[in-house]
């Protein structure tokens, strides 16, 4: 059993060790908390394949030491995109449905170059070094283009999943997919080397040049190429045109503290108004968890779009007093359906200037879109199978657009001083995470990494909730008797995993990892 992290200066937390020690690298020579939360998620890319990539999207929320600033790293669509287009690609398109639920449901193609998005990723390791970092931006890369050039060792937990992934591309027929084979179309086993040097390549390129080769340059120039050749809709003017945005986090009050998640386009407002729901109830019911969470869905997956799409304020006091008076004592039936499961990584980093960065990047599924630029070593993103394809629907598929996110960073303060950066990868599971660990903290005051431990709960859809085999049976019994159909399994794939940092009044931090990963919070 893990213990938690205590360290006096700053702390690392990530889902994979090496990343951690990238990252604890650049602190322990004077850089920021952004520079180490930059070189981590840089160093992930290589190490932690089919969860994240240089070609994927990044969100973070960053307290400079005085005030918490959010910033959104994702891509828009192809300008080419069309709604026709995604249906004539393979989408099915149905009646109204709700947000990425109702994506799930009207079946926007997952794989090949539709769902591509403009990766977001690049931008944001320049944008937050730009606004906070210290260290030359060079330097943030130089672990991962060593792991990538000369070798990394593989986990178990990398082995496992990338052989989920590769058996996922066995049906797939998509000329378009063709060269993800060649770069991950063999599963490492444990402890056996894995390099990349088409990714080294790159990420050389976009640390000689603040990442520009990859939006007006030479990766740029390929990616531009090689959509027009082989029926992609991505072009160069896309690239050219994205730019990631500073926003102000959003914020909900529970337990005498404050949980600050970031505006949608994300479906971090699912997890905001399920706290809010939960501060009107004491004591920590998993029942009444499961059915605020439901609720926060239910209006996550029906509003939330582009950010330039007018979002209705669902964290008023009267309406949220409204939807809490529907969770009663019995199981509901959401409206919405299932979305869609992703891949992730989540880091949390610390300065001993108390500096903190909650920073999260992904390709969405597993591998994401499965397409990979021939000679870069990189694969691009599939967010745009987040989009609805109901022309009614706030977040229709079309182009220029942000679609609906699933990956949330976290952060937690109290009375305007800060606590700390949290998060749970996983898709669906991140609201239900975020809402789970913080309960742990803040109800039954667990450490971070006692926190993350707990056995947890995934709300699939439905009546159907799914619960780790070392949940408390008498918890389990009193969920069926309230209408509940409860799964309980030893596959720890569903429930997420997640990093966690507070700062100890006294000074200094406490962290803890995810022991469903291979992670590390590393300290000094």
């Amino acid at each position: 059993m893990r213990t938690p992290v205590y360290a006096p200066r700053g702390v690392v937390a990530t889902s994979q060790p090496l990343a951690a020690q990238a990252g604890l690298a650049v602190l322990r020579e004077g850089g920021s908390a952004v520079d180490a939360a930059v070189a981590a998620a840089i160093t992930l890319t290589v190490v932690q394949p089919g969860s994240n990539d240089i070609g994927g999207d990044l969100f973070a929320l960053v307290w400079d030491g005085a005030q918490l600033h959010g910033y959104n790293g994702s891509g828009r669509s192809p300008a080419a995109l069309t709604l026709e287009r995604m249906v004539a690609g393979g989408g099915t398109p149905t009646g109204a449905l709700g947000g990425a639920q109702g994506a799930a449901e009207s079946a926007p193609p997952p794989r090949g170059w539709l769902p591509v998005t403009v990766p977001g990723a690049p931008a944001g390791w320049r944008d937050l070094h730009a606004r906070f970092g210290r260290v030359p931006f060079e330097r943030l890369f130089a672990d991962a283009i060593g792991y990538a050039e000369h070798g990394f060792t593989a986990a178990a937990g990398l082995s496992r999943s990338w052989a989920r992934s590769v058996r996922a591309f066995a049906e797939i027929d998509d000329p378009a997919c063709a060269g993800w084979a060649e770069v991950f179309g063999r599963a490492p086993r444990p402890g056996e080397i894995v390099r990349n040097s088409g990714a080294a390549r790159t990420l050389r390129l976009l640390s000689g040049t603040r990442c520009a080769a990859f939006y007006t340059g030479e990766v740029a120039d390929a990616l531009d190429r090689f959509a027009a050749a082989t029926g992609g809709l991505l072009t160069g003017d896309d690239l050219a045109a994205h730019e990631g945005d500073w926003v102000a986090p959003m914020s909900a009050d529970y337990r005498g503290h404050t949980v600050h998640e970031l505006p949608p386009n994300g479906q971090g407002v699912a997890a905001l108004q399920a706290f809010a729901l939960l501060d009107g109830f004491t004591g920590t019911d998993p029942h009444r968890q499961i059915e605020a969470m439901k609720l926060g869905f239910a209006d996550a997956h029906a509003y939330v779009a582009d950010p330039r799409t007018p979002t209705p304020d669902l964290l008023d006091p009267s309406y949220v007093a409204a939807r809490r008076a529907l969770i009663t004592e019995v199981a509901g039936e959401p409206g919405p359906g299932d979305p869609m499961r992703g891949g992730t990584v989540y880091l949390a980093a610390a300065d001993g200037d108390g500096m903190m960065v909650s920073l999260i990047q992904s390709t969405y599924l597993g591998f994401g879109s499965y397409v990979v630029l021939p000679g870069y070593g990189f694969g691009l993103q599939n967010r745009g199978a987040g989009f609805s394809l109901d022309p009614a629907h706030p977040n229709v598929a079309a182009g220029g657009k942000r679609p609906f996110h699933t990956i949330i960073p976290g952060f937690l303060s109290r009375d305007g001083e800060p606590v700390g950066p949290f998060g749970v990868m996983g898709g669906h599971m991140q609201p239900q995470g975020h809402v789970q660990l913080i309960s742990a903290t803040l109800d039954d005051g667990l450490d971070p990494q006692a926190a993350l431990a707990r056995p947890r709960w995934y709300w699939h859809a439905g009546r159907n909730v799914t619960v780790e085999s070392d949940f408390p049976a008498a918890a389990v019994a009193d969920l069926r008797r309230r209408g509940h159909a409860v799964t309980v399994t030893d596959d720890p794939s569903d429930f997420g995993m997640g990093q966690a940092i507070w700062r100890l009044p006294a000074g200094g931090y406490v962290a803890g990892s995810e022991p469903r990963a291979d992670g590390l919070a590393a300290g000094y």
